[in-house]
């Protein structure tokens, strides 16, 4: 089973989101930013490494947000998500399509990847949006 890791990135009420490019698996499909994790690193470590080389800023990872596992036709994956904090760099577009900064009611305008559709629910949650809020 691959390892994979989420960045919940909450600013200013809003959260980001990524949009895979045509050339990847999944292609269009929008995504909680992240990577998988290397054999040496930590989930925290790999989220760190992946928002610098994806998006060229720097993060803060905080809380464990949530767990899923999903079975594409390349093999299972479980996805790990964590509560991140933008701290430092511009933002670039090195390894996604587009991103969006969206509001919880936003969510279902966007077409996740089934991996990351539950965290998506999940964010929909009134209550869970505001304490993601309230942490950060």
């Amino acid at each position: 089973m691959t390892r994979v890791t989420a960045a919940i990135i909450e600013n200013k009420g809003k959260v980001l989101i990524a949009k895979r490019k045509v050339t990847d698996k999944l292609a269009g499909k929008w995504e909680f930013p992240g990577g998988k994790i290397k054999a040496s690193e930590t989930p925290q470590e790999c989220l760190i490494r992946e928002m610098k080389e994806e998006f060229g800023i720097d993060v803060h990872i905080g809380a464990f947000f949530g767990e899923t596992t999903h079975h594409y036709a390349s093999g299972p994956i479980k996805l790990s998500a964590y509560h991140a904090t933008w701290i430092g760099g511009s933002s670039s577009l090195n390894d996604h399509a587009d991103f969006a900064w969206i509001t919880p009611d936003q969510f279902h305008d966007f077409d996740f990847a089934p991996a990351d559709m539950p965290f998506a629910k999940k964010l929909q949650q009134k209550e869970i949006w505001y304490k993601l809020i309230a942490d950060d």
